[in-house]
């Protein structure tokens, strides 16, 4: 019995020791799993204990772990706007189309012939990003053999987007028009002939480097933004009222003889009115970056065939607006009442927009250039930035309300010239205009097709002879109307004689409402291109022309041009008082 007794005292013993160490055990696990638990909750399980031997316990895996947890992927740059692809075809606002994607990959292209090594070397490789194996060279074709070039491309985080095309473009065309002005300003010759001949040679009519025509323009038109703000701050505002009169009045009388003449001539050849009166008002306008850019090379924007003609030219671009208002009503896409009102309302327009630009122009500008000076005592950055600043805003809003953006930018160069710091300024933008300048002149030369001009020399060449006759004669008339001696209004005529760089919008627009069609589109088209490859030779001789006509007694001499500018001013002051 007492051995039974001892037995069971250590059989208990044992048990109470299991059960302790069942308990001791349950307790680890327990902890062990909360901890897990914890950390699982805590850190999304990040760490997994089973893949430390394959090295995905390290503290990089870690942190890439705790990134994808914290950035989730519905934090990416793009998110949804309205105008994605399934928006813009549920709410019926795109077309679905098929387009032809062109991937330049390196090693495609003439795989045969580079395999044999007789590919041939040709220079417009050197201008292509062809070769370059990046997704940069991307391009959609649709069916109308309409080339379009990736703009915001999506992607899953914001990166820095650069078109390298358009970069190359823009070297090229700056390159050139530098190289073409140096080898005509050392023949003596203009240099805008050197811009519009390099711009020729480059463009699709000619060795075809450009590809982005439409984005390389599209800078280019800063040009003749800062043309107009640096004419505007050189601009006299007491020679502006003396020819007032002749270039508000004047340029719509000759706008109006060319309507009503081209109309008449149509009529007769059995021609539609319509497409006549078009021909007229494309005829009327007249080239403001090539006159303005040769005014100022000569230092004659303040004579008084240099302020007539550039108040008429500005007139011009105004009444730009007024002709794309008259195009719908001429191609039967809107009716005369609506054009009439559309003309009216642009007509109420640009005189509140002139009425707010006088306002601001004693009231805020001459503080504001006053505080810029004061702040960039020790730099002109910022006054420089302010002003371009000041006139690209003045553009802007012009172009938002249905004007044009060379008014808004003349206007903003004429606020600043009634201030005391008109010389600053047209120091501090002079370089930037003249960057700009040559690059919209190039612009403008790419769209001339040399192959196409020297094909058909001598029917374009006969049109524009007759363009330059017929101009100046009109100009000239209307000059001498209003008072002016013959020397200036010949002067004038000749300056006007040309066909202008908006011709080509109104054109591309009557285009489209099917005004012009066929072969008057390319005769016009053609005309305008040889016109204003030829003007700046044409200005080169005005002085002999005007020589010869002071030795045939048809102008008067230099003191009797004089006397006639004195004469013109005393007359505006007297009718302004």
């Amino acid at each position: 019995m007492a051995i039974c007794s001892s037995r069971r005292g250590v059989l208990g013993s044992l048990n109470c020791l299991v059960v302790l160490l069942v308990l001791s055990y349950a307790r680890v696990c327990l902890s062990v799993r909360s901890d897990q638990e914890i950390r699982e909750r805590f850190y999304g399980n990040l760490v997994n204990s089973s893949s430390s031997g394959t090295g995905e316990g390290s503290i990089a895996k870690m942190f890439d772990r705790v990134l994808e947890k914290e950035f989730s992927e519905n934090d990416q740059a793009g998110g949804t706007d309205a105008s994605n692809f399934n928006a813009s075809v549920a709410d019926q606002q795109a077309v679905l189309e098929t387009v032809a994607k062109i991937t330049h990959e390196k090693g495609k292209k003439n795989d045969t012939q580079e395999t044999n090594g007789t590919k041939s070397f040709q220079i417009q490789d050197v201008f292509s990003l062809e070769n370059e194996d990046s997704d940069e060279t991307t391009t959609l074709i649709d069916k109308k053999d309409n080339v379009f070039v990736m703009s915001n491309r999506k992607s899953k985080y914001p990166i820095l987007q650069v078109d390298l095309r358009l970069i190359s473009d823009l070297v090229v065309v700056i390159v050139s028009a530098a190289i073409g002005g140096i080898i005509f300003s050392c023949l003596g010759q203009p240099v805008i002939v050197g811009y519009l001949l390099a711009g020729s040679l480059i463009g699709p009519g000619g060795l075809k480097f450009i590809s982005e025509m439409v984005q390389v323009e599209t800078v280019a038109q800063f040009g003749v933004v800062f043309l107009l703000f640096a004419l505007g701050l050189e601009f006299s505002l007491a020679k502006l009222k003396v020819v007032g009169p002749v270039a508000v009045f004047g340029g719509l009388l000759q706008i109006v003889i060319f309507m009503c003449l081209c109309g008449i001539i149509a009529v007769l050849c059995g021609a539609n009115l319509s497409e006549g009166v078009f021909v007229g008002s494309f005829l009327s306008m007249s080239s403001t970056a090539i006159v303005v850019k040769f005014l100022v090379e000569r230092n004659s924007t303040n004579s008084l065939h240099g302020q007539v003609t550039i108040g008429t030219l500005i007139f011009q671009d105004c009444a730009v607006g007024l002709l794309f208002a008259l195009l719908p009503v001429l191609g039967g896409s809107s009716g005369l009442l609506h054009g009439m009102a559309s003309m009216g309302k642009l007509i109420l327009v640009l005189s509140i927009y002139l009425t707010v630009a006088s306002l601001l122009s004693w009231s805020f500008v001459p503080r504001f250039l006053k505080l810029m000076m004061q702040i960039s005592s020790q730099t002109n950055e910022l006054y420089q930035l302010a002003a371009v600043a000041f006139c690209l805003l003045s553009a802007w809003c012009s172009d938002k309300l249905g004007l044009s953006l060379e008014l808004g930018s003349f206007v903003a160069g004429v606020m600043i010239s009634t201030t005391d710091f008109a010389q600053h300024t047209l120091d501090q933008v002079e370089p930037i205009r003249n960057l700009f300048a040559a690059l919209f002149l190039s612009g403008i030369g790419m769209l001339i097709n040399v192959h196409f001009l020297w094909n058909h020399v001598d029917i374009l060449l006969a049109s524009v002879i007759l363009v330059i006759v017929v101009k100046t004669a009109v100009a000239c008339a209307v000059a001498k109307a209003f008072g002016y001696g013959v020397r200036t209004s010949f002067h004038v005529g000749v300056l006007l004689a040309q066909i202008g760089e908006f011709a080509f919008v109104l054109l591309s627009r009557a285009s489209n409402l099917h005004l012009v069609e066929g072969k008057m589109y390319l005769l016009l088209l053609g005309t305008t291109a040889l016109s204003l490859v030829t003007t700046p030779l044409m200005f080169k001789l005005i002085p002999y022309v005007m020589n010869l006509g002071v030795l045939m007694q048809w102008f008067s001499s230099e003191s009797g041009l004089q006397n006639e500018e004195k004469v013109a001013i005393i007359e505006a002051h007297n009718r302004l008082h």
